[in-house]
């Protein structure tokens, strides 16, 4: 089995009252999540329960609050039991229903999941607020992939593993690029099996969420919009010009962008400004979630060639990996460009400090900076600046800025340390 992060969240969490709300993509884990949980509740001698709303045998007991109570009554009686209820985006109503069993203070503890569809159809962040403790799992990290292609014999000394592995670290990225991280495409060895089962997931996601559960009425539009997307990871998107090309209105296209970003496929990235005559302040940047569903839909799964591809692929990698850290971080994330073109393609915004971040797809040998973070240097004087690349490590100092020139697996290790060190003099 894939060792996930969120298992120990998740066991922990069961001594608090509050329902443990797990979300994400589709096959992403989390009924493995509840599994894994429940084996080890049991083991510990408490009493368990698996209901799947997907389960004909399963529905009778959620046609009503009561139908429900009354079968947790039946199976724990009036001690403490652990109800593991999946695909809770089934149930007409989710969050008012949670909501209701919340408040009748059962002594059960309730750990539910649902698809990216749930906050989308029922607004279920909204009924449980002060009654729910959310757990965000996306596809495998980085660090999850890596770990389980090494047999975990690494997991506690993944920086000396690629500082010291450069050559096979590298492999694993180009792996990691290609493919992503759904767990069924990352356990499975034949390229055949990873696209008939990425063609599954896409398939599964387009009929079950989009088309079923949101309803949209141009679904072929909706998969159109993200076939062209997928060709323009990281560049900035024209409103207009996409919804011609679709025959759909903008507002139309904003609502299929917005299902999209919900449902965990795209994350759009909106512009860092403060000077709205000479920076972008509005149209955003797309990355998706998983390159390998991206590289799926792309067309070009499994066949990556050329930097040029694993150049703007290797940026939404970068994205990806900022983008976890911001979520145990209390740090925003953007990009930057004037209306010169000036490029930088992510600035943080961490405990009040800048930091531009600078992609770079290559073996660099010795600190290059572009014109275009020298001018965000310039323009905002940073404390540090970061250049993202694949293996130097080294840093120089321009004017009051401190720019470290960083190997992408650097970022994997807690950034949040990182972006409080002290500059090294030199």
């Amino acid at each position: 089995m894939i060792q996930r992060v969120i298992f120990q969240g998740l066991l922990e969490d069961l001594s608090n009252k509050e329902i443990s709300l797990i979300v994400g993509p589709r096959q992403a884990g989390k009924t493995t999540a509840m599994r894994w949980v429940e084996d080890r509740v049991r083991q510990q001698g408490t009493r368990t329960i698996f209901l799947n709303l997907d389960v004909e045998a399963d529905q009778p007991f959620f046609e009503s609050q009561q139908s429900l109570v009354n079968k947790l009554r039946l199976e724990f009686g009036s001690e403490f039991g652990v109800a593991f209820i999946d695909e809770i985006q089934r149930k007409e109503n989710a969050g008012l229903f949670l909501k209701g069993l919340f408040d009748k203070g059962l002594p059960y503890k309730l750990v539910v999941s649902g698809s990216g569809s749930l906050e989308l159809k029922e607004k279920i962040h909204e009924s449980l607020v002060g009654r729910k403790r959310l757990f965000e799992l996306p596809t495998l990290t980085f660090a999850e992939f890596v770990n389980y292609r090494t047999d975990y014999r690494y997991q506690d000394r993944l920086p000396q593993f690629f500082q010291v592995e450069k050559n096979r670290s590298e492999d694993l990225l180009i792996e990691y690029i290609n493919f992503g991280g759904y767990p069924r495409v990352v356990t499975q060895a034949r390229l055949e099996d990873k696209r008939s089962t990425l063609d599954e997931i896409y398939r599964s996601y387009l009929e079950r969420d989009i088309v079923a559960l949101l309803r949209v009425e141009k679904s072929e539009a909706f998969s159109r919009m993200i076939r062209l997307v997928a060709h323009q990871i990281g560049q900035i998107v024209n409103y207009s010009e996409l919804a011609t090309l679709l025959n759909i209105s903008v507002p139309t296209l904003k609502s299929y962008l917005w299902n999209a970003e919900k449902t965990f496929v795209l994350k759009a990235l909106s512009p860092f400004f403060t000077n709205p005559r000479k920076e972008l302040a509005k149209s955003p940047v797309l990355y998706f979630h998983d390159l390998g569903l991206r590289n799926y839909i792309g067309g070009v799964h499994g066949a990556l060639t050329g930097d040029a591809n694993l150049g703007s692929l290797f940026q939404n990698f970068v994205w990806r990996l900022l983008w976890e850290q911001t979520r145990i971080q209390p740090t925003a994330l953007h990009f930057w460009r004037t209306k010169d073109k000036a490029e930088v393609d992510f600035v943080l915004e961490t405990s009040g400090a800048l930091i531009p971040v600078e992609v770079k797809y290559r073996h660099m040998r010795q600190p290059q900076i572009s014109r275009a973070l020298r001018s965000f240097i310039s323009a905002y004087q940073p404390h540090q600046a970061w250049v993202v690349n694949l293996d130097l490590s080294s840093q120089i100092q321009i004017n009051s800025t401190h720019v470290r020139i960083l190997p992408y697996y650097q970022l994997i290790d807690d950034w949040g340390k990182l972006a409080a060190t002290k500059p090294v003099k030199s």
